[in-house]
């Protein structure tokens, strides 16, 4: 797994933390300095925490489980959408549907609803309808694919959350605890670190910060995936290669 460079962090800004007078005093393991009022992340204990998350999330991923993504702040919205969706993982990056997980049937029923629109619009009975009935209906499924389109394949809750500012996805964090799910998050230092599992202290605001973490994050759940591919096509060929040894030993008896 490729380790993630110091002077990238640095060049991304992620050492750039709050205000002194905007700390949790929780972040203090995480600080290097103050300079100009302003709390200096120490990206040695940066580089160390993403290489732990990601050595995690690639084994999610290679056991075939979910990793969700939060991030409905403006700065990582769009960006997280793209390079989560290369990885085939589900994203929240609208809002975040209250009781997303500890109500997750609901929101599984309100899935099939968008996918059963979906199939009537395909079907022959669509033609039949008004007008009017035909823009109620579509504009039903767009507000459901706004809000649940990024998890219309979370057929089961997810094995972990990862967040972009723990403060502003609070009522994430709470629901994932509520269930006992891992949360992996990028906190800034106005921030209580207590509540994730996996901590990567960072600038949580500026987006080439997000991009970088999220972007290992997510080359951590490729080589996952791909592990997990190799694995099943190395078992296929040994179910084959026992299948034939058992094959030439009955023509043997025979």
């Amino acid at each position: 797994m490729p380790r993630t460079n110091f002077q990238d962090l640095l060049d991304a800004g992620a050492h750039f933390g709050h205000l002194k007078r905007k700390w949790n005093p929780n972040m203090a393991p995480y600080i290097f300095m103050e300079k100009n009022g302003i709390h200096i992340i120490d990206l040695q204990k940066t580089v160390v925490k993403i290489d732990e998350a990601a050595a995690a999330i690639k084994q999610i991923a290679k056991s075939g489980r979910k990793v969700l993504f939060v991030a409905t702040k403006k700065q990582a919205k769009e960006l997280v959408a793209d390079l989560v969706k290369e990885v085939g993982m589900p994203y929240v990056t609208e809002r975040w549907p209250g009781g997303m997980l500890t109500n997750f049937p609901t929101i599984r029923k309100a899935v099939k609803k968008m996918i059963s629109i979906d199939k009537m619009m395909k079907d022959t009975s669509w033609d039949n309808l008004s007008k009017r009935e035909k823009l109620q209906i579509t504009r039903q499924r767009a507000k459901l694919e706004k809000v649940l389109g990024s998890i219309s394949d979370l057929s089961r809750l997810p094995a972990a959350l990862f967040i972009v500012d723990v403060l502003k996805e609070k009522i994430a964090v709470r629901e994932a605890q509520k269930l006992g799910i891992p949360v992996f998050a990028i906190v800034d230092t106005n921030s209580n670190p207590d509540d994730v599992d996996f901590v990567i202290p960072a600038n949580d605001d500026a987006s080439q910060s997000i991009r970088l973490i999220v972007g290992a994050m997510c080359d951590a759940i490729k080589e996952g995936l791909n592990e997990r591919k190799v694995e099943k096509e190395k078992d296929e060929a040994d179910g084959s290669d026992n299948d034939d040894a058992e094959v030439e030993t009955e023509v043997d008896e025979e």
